[in-house]
């Protein structure tokens, strides 16, 4: 696979990320990480949104951990739906979990229809963060809870040439953004009470040791799994990952902000 070859989470994709990262997860950390984004957050009985729900790991994570009365996860790749989907049926949750494939753009939902907004590491494939927000705000229900982590830069573009570099390699369509422009775009789109906890420090550590489970544990597995070329890119890719995280410009980030009550 070239460097300039746009890649998408097909199997492939999504085989060699679960290895590293576990099973149902997309992104970096596990149950740890998403207790981590929802602490003290209570779910008991509440309706709660995922957007860019993936293969579904955290919404049944979510569902068997926090009792939610009801979690509605958005994707727009119907194969992550889809196996999403068996997910909660195989797990006898399908009655609670409901997955849908939705075109980019406004959300198909109704007003403050959800009590918790969550999101794990897949914001940043939505350049408009204004729009984004904006549209968060609109159906999250007053006094209702926004829960997200996602990846950021740790400066607004032009980026360095690693950064860009990086970007590249990864090939799946990043919008990527500093944590302030989040935190503008939220208080734009009228939420409060934000913070943002920077998770750069923890992944430091977590990146260097995925790059070498990848070159060295996990090589011959995935090389049998998805291909020399394929696994040799991708090592590439955390090579070029490990660089700007090193580095602090791409800076994994927790967000936590609260719509006000009507």
């Amino acid at each position: 696979m070239s460097a300039d070859h746009s890649q998408e989470y097909d199997e492939s994709m999504v085989l060699l990320l679960e290895k590293v990262w576990g099973d149902g997860y997309l992104s970096p950390g596990g149950p740890d990480e998403i207790r981590k984004i929802v602490e003290n957050i209570e779910f008991t009985g509440k309706a709660v949104l995922d957007i860019g729900c993936g293969t579904g790991g955290i919404g049944l994570f979510l569902a068997e951990t926090y009792g939610p009365a009801k979690l509605i996860g958005l994707d727009v790749d119907q194969g992550l739906i889809d196996r999403a989907s068996r997910t909660a049926r195989q797990a006898g949750l399908d009655g609670i979990l409901e997955y849908r494939c939705v075109s980019p753009g406004p959300l198909p939902l109704a007003d403050g229809a959800f009590d918790i907004v969550f999101s794990k590491d897949a914001m940043i494939h939505i350049a408009d963060k204004e729009g984004l927000f904006s549209e968060v705000f609109r159906i999250t229900a007053p006094g209702g809870t926004l829960a997200v982590s996602d990846w950021m830069s740790s400066t607004e573009a032009p980026f360095s040439p690693e950064l860009d570099a990086y970007i590249e390699l990864e090939g799946l369509g990043f919008g990527m953004a500093s944590p302030g422009r989040y935190e503008n775009a939220l208080a734009q789109a009228g939420f409060r009470d934000i913070q943002m906890t920077d998770r750069n420090p923890w992944y430091r550590d977590r990146v260097a040791t995925e790059y070498e489970a990848l070159s060295g544990s996990l090589y011959d597995e995935l090389v049998q799994s998805v291909g020399r070329e394929f696994t040799d890119h991708s090592i590439e890719v955390w090579q070029a990952l490990k660089v700007v995280v090193d580095r602090g410009e791409l800076r994994p980030t927790h967000i936590r902000a609260r719509k006000p009550e009507a």
